[in-house]
């Protein structure tokens, strides 16, 4: 995630006041014009009206015509001033670039450390690399000769997120290090303490980033004594203690510093780019534990406050979360859509995003069975990857080498007063000692190349593997599905059939001409809607027999309705209602609840089998923007353990039991809906099915 909302801190305060134009007419001197000016308009800065900065610091500009210092100070307050109002990036990186033109000419050094340090962000927030690289390199010519303490600590700083951004954490850290050491040595202020809490709290960043979690949460913990004057960086901090606790997986701290970033004031911006990656963290977890549904919901809202921060690198992260759910819901085409989005400025933003995305898309698209475009995606993962691995074999070397030579270089010096021809030896030796290491370090790393390519190919191995099996599983699962469902909802109205013909056969003087016509009667409606449940039932089946997933599309609560009563037309003494007051429409797989409600009334009528004046109600109605349909029966109930199926996978699906109550579960949870069960002994039963996103209407 960006600096932004840290650095920001460096430019505003939480004073805001009514400002009063200076009359300038009052000033004799041109410097003392410039110097009033320049007050008034640094309280437009600390009271974060940036339309009103824009206007006091273009007339600044004009007003310091002949003064370099000036001039550049203005434009950076004007730079500023587009920054923080909407993110107005490309107008700031204009005036920034503007200011450093003047500052050097006037060899202003406070003015030149400021703009350098915010030049830099803004050509990292507009993808500018190679700007930025040049610019890297002239802070580092500064560093080089000059001994103020401010600028050694704002650009060592600086220097430091440069390689944070880079993924270079080692060399990251030495650089924020020798920050906080510079700052240390300033006077002391509200202002400076905060950025060194800054500093601690980035460097906690990059030991996440390296999944060394505990380090990183010392470091914030260093942190919290500096910036706890500020709201704004402790809701940053709180972003930073998620990024450790969700792979850490403790859940009760998670939740703590969750809730905690939502009780800190923010500017507008800052908040909706705080939410968006506390909700992101969230989603993350929850996605680890393969709590999909809820995972979703955060990556949504982490997708959508992220939009509102108008902030690239935000929105990136957010898509990248969104696309790593959809593709664990099973939603690939959704996922490969959202991922492209994600890719397209990641690789700069954040290299392992982007390694993330590209394996993601590769995935997406074998899941898809699109092989060609998995295999592009796969190959751009694997370089990514190599390539990461590869930076960080060689940052390792280099840091090797460096404290090598700086061991070799102090024994040389403690022998310099000695004989020359020890000296001369022991820098001999020390050369001999840098080849062989050197030599060794790149064997090692050839090595680890070859085992992590053999690694890689072994698991692209395994997962075609793992595909085909999934595959092979869930034909088995919608195999067994179907097998269920006309088990259930075609076995009871046959056995009524049967049950008649065995009594028309066996005994008929029990049966009256009346009662015969009577029974016949319904014998032939039964046996039409059977008839006309086969012809339903068998469609749908062969519509769903390449993939057993719902059709989601509007309809009447009524026609449900109807069309239950008309299936159960043949039950005797019990009294089945239904009750749909608002007159509901419905947006979901009618065939998935056609079943359900089947099998929920089957359920009810067996229920009712031993009670007199039997009764059965089907409610339909909306209630905080929810949608509910219940079954109620009188019967004797039951406890908790006799539904326990809706709950525990455990539970063993029975051919004589029907469909069961497992794939009651199975086909609610498809249609985004879930059942839920009350029953007293004695008392009767009530199932209800409670729908998460439905789309419901009244006609």
């Amino acid at each position: 995630m960006k600096k932004r909302g840290f650095l920001l801190l460096l430019f505003i305060t939480a004073t805001a006041f009514a400002q009063q134009e200076p009359n300038l007419a009052r000033y004799k001197t041109e410097n003392e014009k410039l110097k009033a000016w320049l007050t008034y308009t640094n309280k437009f800065l600390d009271a974060e009206n940036y339309p009103q900065l824009i206007i006091a610091a273009q007339k600044g500009i004009e007003l310091s015509k002949n003064n370099l210092a000036y001039k550049s100070r203005f434009y950076f307050l004007k730079g500023n001033a587009y920054e923080f109002n909407n993110n107005q990036t490309k107008k700031a990186m204009l005036n920034y670039e503007i200011a450093l033109q003047y500052a050097k000419k006037a060899r202003h050094l406070k003015n030149e450390t400021s703009t350098l340090m915010r030049l830099s962000y803004m050509y990292y927030a507009l993808n500018e690399t190679e700007k930025r690289k040049q610019l890297v390199a002239y802070m580092k010519q500064v560093l080089d000769t000059t001994k103020n303490i401010n600028t050694k600590s704002v650009l060592n700083g600086s220097l430091g997120e440069y390689y944070l951004d880079n993924a270079e954490y080692e060399t990251f850290i030495g650089y924020q290090l020798k920050a906080i050491n510079y700052k240390k040595l300033l006077k002391k202020s509200v202002a400076n303490s905060e950025t060194i809490g800054v500093s601690y709290s980035q460097i906690a960043a990059a030991y996440s980033k390296m999944k060394q979690f505990n380090k990183a949460i010392e470091y914030l913990n260093y942190a919290q004594p500096y910036i706890k004057t500020s709201p704004y960086i402790c809701a940053f901090s709180c972003n930073y203690y998620l990024q450790c606790f969700v792979p850490m997986k403790k859940f009760d701290s998670i939740q703590k510093y969750y809730k905690l970033i939502y009780t800190y004031p923010t500017v507008k911006d800052s908040l909706f780019l705080n939410l968006s990656f506390a909700n992101r963290s969230l989603s993350e977890y929850y996605v680890n534990e393969r709590q999909n549904n809820a995972a979703y919901y955060y990556a949504k809202k982490a997708v959508l406050l992220g939009q509102k921060a108008n902030d690239e690198d935000i929105i990136m992260e957010a898509n990248t979360i969104m696309g790593r759910v959809l593709y664990e819901k099973g939603d690939y085409k959704k996922a490969i859509e959202i991922l492209t989005l994600a890719s397209k400025n990641a690789y700069t933003y954040d290299k392992e995003s982007y390694v993330s995305i590209n394996k993601k898309l590769a995935q997406s698209y074998a899941a898809l069975g699109l092989w060609k475009e998995a295999y592009k995606y796969n190959e751009i993962y694997s370089q990514a990857s190599d390539e990461m691995m590869l930076e960080s074999a060689k940052q390792n070397i280099a840091n090797a080498e460096a404290r090598f030579q700086n061991k070799a270089k102090g024994q040389e010096i403690k022998n310099l007063s000695a004989q020359n021809t020890i000296k001369n030896i022991q820098i001999s030796e020390a050369k001999k000692q840098r080849v062989f290491l050197i030599s060794g370090l790149a064997l090692v790393g050839i090595i680890l190349l070859l085992l992590f390519k053999q690694s890689q190919n072994r698991k692209r191995t395994n997962q075609k593997l793992q595909l085909l099996n999934a595959q092979l599983d869930e034909a088995n699962k919608t195999k067994a599905r179907f097998f269920g469902i006309l088990n259930h909802d075609l076995r009871s109205p046959v056995s009524n059939l049967i049950h008649f013909l065995h009594l028309q056969k066996e005994s008929p003087e029990l049966i009256d001409e009346a009662t015969a016509l009577r029974m016949q009667t319904k014998v032939i409606t039964g046996a039409e809607n059977l008839l006309s449940s086969m012809e339903d039932i068998l469609l749908w089946s062969k519509g769903q027999m390449e993939n057993f997933k719902p059709q989601f599309h509007p309809f009447p609560v009524s026609g449900l309705f109807e069309e239950t009563k008309k299936h159960f037309s043949s039950v005797e003494n019990i009294e089945i209602s239904f009750e749909d007051p608002e007159n509901l429409i419905l947006n979901t797989d009618e065939n998935y609840l056609k079943t359900i409600l089947r099998n929920l009334t089957g359920n009810a009528i067996k229920a009712l089998d031993k009670t007199s004046n039997g009764k059965i109600i089907w409610k339909a109605w909306q209630e905080n923007n929810q949608t509910f349909l219940s079954i109620t029966d009188n019967g004797p109930g039951g406890t908790q353990e006799k539904f326990k199926a809706l709950y525990d996978d455990s539970e063993v699906i029975g051919i004589k039991s029907g469909l069961g109550l497992h794939l009651i579960r199975d086909l609610a949870t498809a249609i985004s809906a879930k059942i839920e069960v009350v029953s007293k002994p004695d008392s009767g039963t009530t199932f209800t099915i409670i729908f998460f996103h439905a789309d419901l209407k009244r006609i």
